[in-house]
């Protein structure tokens, strides 16, 4: 196929990459020239901006940081809205499910089909092209686009409601969200009481307790601690937000969600938007007065 592709960041690159290699012919746009180039290189077209992409090609996927972002590229002056040959936007972002509707009615005016793309799976998962792909969207716009979308990651049709996939991604990222800070909260119990934190992330990942943070977080970023994972915390605070918001929405009273929603907006504060989401453990760390993994 041919490809725009808008928003070449920690995620977007890699996908983009990934599509390259499959043999897609991509137009690739972002604000930082020098990730464009790298992807040029690899034998993308650079394209000026989102409408220049959308004047281009047919379908447009875009891996955005922020719901104004995405609104902004999709719907905005100089926006994928504008283009002369678009006929369907691929949002990859997380945006929830009310944006998703307000972008979806939008490009609906001029022709254009908003395709629900988030995925799951972090960097690695990017790189590997292992992603949970979370796709809602007219039937048949999901069965053109699964044989690229089956590049990036393992695709699974949630719906043809607009935002529905956008729910699916809130409810797996709020389960991710509190497998970090519940697994922080256990281990540091542990460590207080004396107990090897490296034992004790044995034992989980062994017994009932496994979750995604015992198991991939812990051991690779938070005992060396090194808290590289690779996800940003202000950007799984962004969704624990909308997770909460949409539930709100929804009629539903979370107790275990609220309790999460401000545990994160702890770490945020303590640790700043830019740091990674494995901080979690610190604010924890410095109220209990012990130090998890690394030197003691």
């Amino acid at each position: 196929m041919d490809i725009g592709f808008i928003g070449l960041g920690k995620m977007g690159f890699p996908m983009a990459r990934r599509l390259i290699e499959a043999g897609h012919q991509l137009v690739v746009f972002d604000t930082r020239k020098e990730v464009t180039g790298k992807l040029v290189a690899r034998g993308a077209t650079a394209a000026s901006s989102p409408k220049d992409v959308a004047d281009q090609v047919e379908t447009v996927m875009a891996s955005l940081p922020s719901l104004q972002a995405s609104l902004d590229v999709a719907t905005g002056a100089d926006g994928v809205i504008e283009g002369k040959r678009a006929k369907r936007f691929v949002d990859l972002s997380t945006v929830g499910s009310a944006m998703a509707a307000k972008i979806h009615g939008l490009l609906a005016k001029r022709g254009i089909v908003q395709i629900d793309c988030p995925v799951s799976g972090g960097v690695g998962g990017a790189e590997k092209g292992t992603l949970a792909v979370m796709v809602s969207g007219p039937k048949a716009e999901f069965e053109l686009l699964k044989p690229a979308l089956d590049v990036i990651g393992k695709v699974f049709f949630i719906g043809e409601k607009p935002g529905a996939a956008q729910t699916m991604k809130l409810a797996n990222n709020f389960l991710s969200a509190t497998a970090i800070v519940a697994t922080s909260e256990a281990v540091v119990m542990g460590v207080k009481a004396g107990l090897d934190p490296a034992v004790m992330i044995d034992v989980i990942n062994a017994g009932s307790g496994m979750n995604t943070a015992s198991r991939d977080k812990f051991p690779r970023a938070v005992l060396p601690r090194t808290f590289d994972f690779g996800f940003a915390t202000g950007l799984m605070v962004k969704d624990v937000r909308l997770a909460l918001e949409e539930m709100k929405q929804l009629g539903l009273s979370m107790e275990v969600a609220d309790a999460v929603g401000r545990l994160w907006e702890t770490v945020i504060a303590a640790e700043g938007a830019e740091s990674d989401f494995t901080a979690a453990i610190k604010p924890i760390e410095r109220k209990a007065g012990v130090v998890v993994g690394g030197t003691k």
